[in-house]
């Protein structure tokens, strides 16, 4: 195998031009082969094999920096770095990351894991470059989609100032997660549908130049006026518009093509966008046909592109048939997402109600505001976002929200820890910097059956209103305790005394089996589900007061700001016989790994609670007998 020849970074120089096609195939036959098996994001890493290829032979690594937005199509960036032995470990407990990672390798030049990033990390390399006056090739590589993004406009703005080499590669599939939407994207199909503009430019360029005498001067000045010959051909072309070269389009699988393309814009001081067209999930007819579906997939069969069917429901999925309802009955319910119909359950509702559904590309900031636009006009907007992705728009919850009251829902997907994509998307800060927001009302469901009665709580909520939930299978159980939703109440699911755990959201179903640890010792245990982690219930937390002399947070959320802390600052000073433990996630960033393993390293699982719980009242006799 060819692919067996490249164990370092820069051995793909090694190989001979003629079997870059087979070299091709092979990196794609061993990115299916193993994704198949451990899941991964596959139908973006299919479409960039070749832009890789042509990028890793016109740079050399690790002295030029190749920044990946996002990340999330840098597999065969790892595969041609010397990471090929180890990637059978991706995305699983200490193993390779799904995305670039700067411990991972000194040929990964930036962590990255959210979208719209890699311009303005390069523009800052190359910036520290030139101040340091060292002399190395940077390279931001860029979607289409994550262009939507206004971050990757801000970066732009500022790129055109630059006056040394900067490389923007503009990966354009057409696709972000879903179909892309919106101005920028037809801008960019309309620039597809012209390369003549560059053979144009190049030919008249070179007939210019060769005039006696003025010929440079003409070809100077052409290129300093703003009606120049681009307008001529493609009216208010986007990029050059704003001052940066643009290069291409470029067949995106043609490999030479893009290596003499990187090289042309190597030799210019200013910024460069080059544009590549490629396809998602280029090579494998399934994921061609279904990139959505392909592109953040779970084991499946390469054969047949078929994935294990879903045993149970999960909260996406409780979720959009909820909503589905919820939309039948109130016309003024509308939703929102930011490219991730699919994923936050919102498929079938666009479907349904196309008119009432937006999304508005990777633009979370936007989504937000545009959603207390929606709220301020007499609508019901629903925000449907992963956890980690809401953090982009925390200026704008505190600011176009909050402050005016507006009924905005979000709907966090992914809350907790979400295993597999590691530390950019973990969901463990929402509860502490949600529930720090005056006004901003958070709740958390312990089972399928809550996230249903919260949801349609939400519909008459006037107020600003967060609800989280986890990623995977919904806990269809604890139907029993199903009493319901009255605004900031907590509910009392056994009442004992000597012990309560107070758990949100995912963690009741550990308190569960906590409590029942604790029985067999011969305790006696109380269990209240907190269902709002802001406001916290009051009244609930002096009840627990009377009777009781260890009360116990657990949450998925970091310990900083999260609730076992509102908690805490909440019963110290009036309530002098209760101890408070919280059990939270430590202030860190969580990396990738399987859930039920990553709860136990953190120390969230039923064992390591339990101890925990037994080692503070341990230390509660001790202290009762110091002072006896």
């Amino acid at each position: 195998m060819i692919l067996e020849q490249i164990n370092h970074a820069n051995d793909i120089k090694n190989i001979d031009p003629a079997d870059y096609g087979l070299l091709a195939e092979e990196i794609r036959a061993f990115i299916l082969e193993k994704i198949s098996r451990t899941g991964g994001h596959l139908a973006s890493n299919l479409g960039v094999v070749e832009l890789t290829m042509a990028l890793h032979l016109a740079f050399d690594l690790p002295e030029d920096k190749l920044i990946w937005d996002v990340g999330h199509q840098s597999y065969t960036h790892k595969i041609l770095t010397g990471r090929r032995e180890e990637f059978e470990s991706i995305r699983t407990f200490r193993g390779l990351s799904g995305f670039p990672n700067r411990r991972e390798s000194d040929c990964d030049a930036f962590n990255t894991g959210h979208s719209s990033t890699s311009i303005s990390a390069g523009l800052g390399l190359a910036e520290a470059r030139d101040r340091k006056g060292e002399d190395f090739h940077v390279v931001s590589i860029i979607g289409d989609g994550a262009l939507t993004g206004g971050m990757a406009f801000e970066a732009l703005n500022n790129a055109s100032r630059l006056k040394s080499n900067f490389i923007i590669v503009l990966n354009d599939n057409n696709m972000s997660i879903a179909e892309n939407i919106g101005g920028v994207s037809r801008a960019l199909t309309n620039l597809r549908t012209a390369p003549q503009y560059n053979d144009l430019k190049v030919n008249v360029t070179q007939v210019l130049s060769q005039i006696p005498g003025i010929g440079d001067q003409l070809v100077d000045k052409i290129s300093r006026t703003k009606s120049s010959i681009k307008q001529l051909v493609i009216p208010g072309m986007l990029f050059e518009d704003m001052d940066l070269t643009y290069l291409g389009p470029v067949d995106g699988y043609d490999i030479p093509a893009m290596v003499r393309i990187l090289e042309e814009a190597k030799r210019l001081n200013r910024a460069v966008l080059v544009h590549v067209i490629t396809k998602k999930g280029k090579g494998y007819l399934p994921a061609e046909h279904y990139p959505e579906h392909f592109h953040g997939v779970g084991t499946f069969d390469v054969a047949t592109g078929k994935s294990p069917a879903k045993k149970a429901p999960t909260y996406t999925d409780v979720f959009a048939k909820v909503f589905l309802g919820m939309a039948e009955k109130n016309p003024d319910i509308v939703a929102v997402t930011a490219a991730m119909p699919e994923g936050t359950g919102l498929k079938h509702f666009a479907k349904r109600y196309p008119d009432r559904y937006y999304d508005v590309g990777i633009a979370e900031q936007h989504a937000v505001t545009f959603a207390a636009g929606l709220a301020a006009g007499g609508l019901k907007p629903y925000f449907c976002v992963y956890s980690s992705f809401l953090q982009r728009g925390f200026d704008q919850v505190i600011h176009d929200v909050c402050i005016q009251k507006l009924p905005v829902t979000f709907c966090l997907d992914r809350s907790g820890i979400v295993g597999s994509d590691g530390e950019t998307h973990q969901g463990i800060f929402d509860l502490s910097f949600l529930s720090m927001i005056p006004g901003m009302t958070v709740m958390a469901p312990k089972s399928c059956y809550e996230l249903a009665d919260m949801l349609r709580f939400s519909v008459n909520f006037d107020g600003p209103l967060a609800i989280r939930y986890p990623r995977g299978t919904a806990l269809a159980a604890m139907k029993e305790h199903r009493p319901p939703i009255v605004y900031g109440k907590a509910e009392w699911m056994y009442r004992e005394s000597d012990i309560v755990l107070l758990a949100v959201g995912s963690m009741v179903e550990t308190a569960v089996s906590v409590r029942e640890k604790l029985k067999e010792d011969g305790f006696s245990v109380s269990l209240v589900n907190a269902r709002f982690v802001s406001p916290v219930d009051e009244e609930m937390l002096a009840e627990a007061a009377e009777n009781h002399t260890l009360l116990v947070t657990l949450e998925e959320n970091v310990a900083r700001g999260g609730f076992g802390e509102h908690v805490g600052a909440l019963c110290a000073g009036k309530y002098g016989g209760l101890t408070v433990l919280n059990i939270a996630i430590p202030d860190c960033y969580v990396e990738h790994g399987s859930v039920g393993l990553l709860k136990k390293e953190l120390g969230l699982d039923v064992d390591s609670v339990y101890a925990k719980i037994c080692q503070s009242l341990n230390e509660i006799n001790e202290k009762d007998l110091d002072q006896s």
